[in-house]
C-alpha cells in the first residue's frame, strides 16, 4: 500500500479520539501558563501512543516535550501544539484544534514509523502561552529545536493559505512615577505621572506619520491613578510595538523608547520600562517546506489554497524559524466567514465542518513528515 494512503486510514482511525480531546479543550478553556487539563490530556495521549514524554519542560509547567525515536538515525520533524484559551472568550483562536492535529500528526506517523521501519525521530512539542508569553521563544533559546530538521503547525482560520508571515513583536510596559498632592487645593506641589502617560501616547500618535506602513504600536492605560481630587503619582501604559522585521522593530523601538523619556522630562515624572511579556520574532517561512505542504494538501482534495499572506499579528513560532525550517500554514474551519478572536470562532471548532478538516489537517502534517524523514 501506498505508505501516504496507509497514513490517511491511519488518521482516520484516529479522528474520534481527537476530537474529544479538542472538544474538551473547549470546554474547559485554559489560559496561558495554566493550561493543566490540557496538558494532561494531550501527554497522556501521547504516552498512550508509545511517545517518551518530558513534562514541564524548562521550567514551564504546562509544556511538554514528546518523542518517537526509531532507534535509528535519520532526520527528525517537530510537530508543535497550542493548547492556550483567550480571556472570557475561550478557544477562539482554536487552539484546541490546533493541537489535536499536531498531536494525531504525531502519532499517526509514529505507527508508520514502526510497520514500515523509515528511520528517524518524530517530535511533538507543548507550547504554552502563545497568546502572551509564548513557550517557544524559551524553547528555541534553551536549543529543543536544535537538530531538529523541520517544525510545523496549522493555524484554523476562515480560509485556506500558503504559510506567510507575521510581525516581529515588542511588549513595552512604561511606569511613571511622580508626586502625589490634592488636586484642587496645591496642584502645584504635585507631579503628574498622568500627564507622562498622556504624553507618551501622544508622541507615538505622532510617529505613526513617520514609520512604514508595516509597523504597528497599539496600547492601553494599566494604571492612571486613583481619585479625581487626587495627583496621579503613578501611571502605567502598556503597548505591543510590531513590525515586519525584528531589525525594522528594533529602530522603531529605539524611537519608542526616546518619546517615553521626553514624556518623562517634560512632567517631571521619572521612568521604568520593561518588556511585560516576551518578544516574538517575525515568522519567516521556508518556502521549499511550504511547497512540499501545499502539494499534500491539495492530494487530499483541498483545490483552494490561498497564497501567503503577512500577517499584522505576532506569534512565538516566528522565533522557532529563526532557528529552523518551518511552516504555520492555514486551514478552513467554516463554511461561513468566521472573524477570529471572537466567541464565534470558538463555537465553529467544535461543528462536524471543523473535525473534518482537522483530520484533513493532520494529514497534511503526517505526509509532509514523512516527506521530510524520507528525504536523502
Amino acid at each position: 500500500m501506498d505508505l501516504k494512503m496507509e497514513l490517511a486510514q491511519i488518521a482516520d482511525g484516529l479522528k474520534d479520539e481527537l476530537c474529544q480531546i479538542s472538544d474538551f479543550m473547549y470546554h474547559n478553556p485554559e489560559l496561558g501558563n495554566q493550561e493543566y487539563k490540557a496538558a494532561a490530556r494531550l501527554t497522556d495521549y501521547l504516552t498512550a501512543n508509545g511517545f517518551s514524554v518530558e513534562k514541564s519542560v524548562l521550567g514551564i509547567e504546562t509544556a511538554f516535550a514528546a518523542v518517537y525515536d526509531s532507534g535509528k538515525p535519520g532526520k527528525s520533524v517537530a510537530f508543535l501544539c497550542e493548547y492556550d484559551a483567550l480571556p472570557e472568550i475561550g478557544h477562539a483562536c482554536g487552539h484546541n484544534l490546533i493541537s489535536a492535529m499536531s498531536a494525531g500528526a504525531g502519532v499517526a506517523l509514529s505507527r508508520l514509523l514502526t510497520q514500515e521501519g523509515i528511520a528517524g525521530k518524530i517530535y511533538v512539542f507543548g507550547t504554552p502561552a502563545e497568546e502572551t508569553n509564548g513557550a517557544k521563544v524559551a524553547m528555541a533559546e534553551g536549543g529543543l529545536f536544535n537538530g531538529v530538521d523541520a517544525a510545523m503547525m496549522i493555524h484554523p482560520s476562515s480560509k485556506t493559505c500558503e504559510s506567510g508571515a507575521s510581525a516581529a513583536m515588542e511588549a513595552l510596559e512604561f511606569s511613571y512615577h511622580g508626586l502625589t498632592s490634592h488636586a484642587a487645593g496645591s496642584p502645584e506641589k504635585g507631579i503628574n505621572a498622568l500627564n507622562a502617560v498622556i504624553q507618551l501616547f501622544n508622541g507615538i500618535d505622532a510617529l505613526r506619520q513617520h514609520v512604514t506602513s508595516d509597523v504597528r504600536m497599539h496600547g492601553i492605560i494599566a494604571k492612571g491613578g486613583v481619585a479625581a481630587n487626587i495627583v496621579p503619582d503613578e501611571a502605567v501604559a502598556q503597548f505591543y510595538i510590531r513590525a515586519s522585521t525584528k531589525e525594522i522593530l528594533q529602530g522603531v523601538k529605539e524611537k519608542v523608547l526616546n518619546i517615553a523619556e521626553g514624556a518623562a522630562l517634560m512632567t517631571g515624572a521619572t521612568l521604568n520600562v520593561r518588556n511585560y511579556e516576551l518578544s516574538y520574532d517575525d515568522l519567516r517561512t521556508c518556502p521549499e517546506l511550504s511547497d512540499i505542504f501545499c502539494k499534500n494538501l491539495r492530494a487530499l482534495g483541498i483545490e483552494d489554497i490561498e497564497p501567503p499572506s503577512r500577517g499584522a499579528g505576532s506569534s512565538d513560532i516566528g522565533n522557532v524559524s529563526h532557528v529552523l525550517p518551518t511552516i504555520h500554514p492555514s486551514l478552513c474551519i467554516s463554511k461561513t466567514p468566521i472573524v477570529g478572536h471572537t466567541r464565534e470562532f470558538a463555537d465553529a471548532t467544535i461543528t462536524d465542518f471543523a473535525h473534518d478538516m482537522m483530520v484533513v489537517g493532520l494529514k497534511a502534517l503526517a505526509h509532509t513528515g514523512l516527506d521530510v524523514l524520507i528525504t536523502r
